[in-house]
């Protein structure tokens, strides 16, 4: 099977998944049928007779899909502390799931700091907009933000806030993001 074969499928095992928009972790049993609405950045976007909800990358197999390699080969900086640019590549490969553009071509992403954790490591604090007030997909993109930025080597905890300052707007969109969007 591939993702473009986006028929009815039967999952193969329990997994845990996300609920679009709440953000919520729910399970999911073998035997249920699922429906494939999109794969982006090593995620799948799913629904059932339930709802929506966001599949990860590691779970594909239970969707008959190739599962995803979730580690991250970057180096830490010379004092152990994430490299800077491995997380912005971790956040280039979280999606809304309605939209087909990251959330940092779609300038989402304000802001990542990295600073020492209470735990004698390293701490990722990004802050982050939606695309209106009224999205409900904040937490579940959150929720992926800060898993996939936990797999980058030296980081020991993450926080993901979302902000509403600025309002975001459609000159925030990176040139890639609006060729992709073709608003270009």
């Amino acid at each position: 099977m591939s993702t473009t074969d986006k028929r009815d499928r039967a999952l193969t095992r329990e997994v845990t998944v996300t609920q679009i928009p709440s953000g919520d972790k729910q399970t999911l049993f073998a035997g249920d049928t699922v429906f494939i609405h999109q794969v982006l950045g090593g995620s799948y976007t799913i629904q059932t007779s339930t709802g929506l909800y966001r599949l990860d990358g590691k779970d594909a197999d239970a969707i008959g899909e190739t599962v995803a390699v979730q580690t991250v080969t970057a180096a830490t900086l010379a004092d152990g502390a994430p490299d800077p640019e491995a997380i912005w590549d971790q956040l280039r490969k979280v999606f809304d799931p309605e939209i087909p553009v990251n959330i940092v071509d779609l300038g989402l992403v304000y802001s990542m700091d990295v600073g020492k954790a209470d735990d004698g490591g390293f701490k990722v604090d990004v802050a982050m907009t939606l695309t209106a007030p009224g999205c409900g997909m904040g937490p579940a993109i959150a929720e992926d933000a800060k898993g996939k930025i936990l797999l980058v080597p030296g980081v020991s905890t993450a926080d993901v806030r979302i902000t509403w300052e600025p309002a975001w707007n459609q000159s925030m969109i990176s040139e890639e993001g609006k060729m992709k969007l073709g608003l270009i």
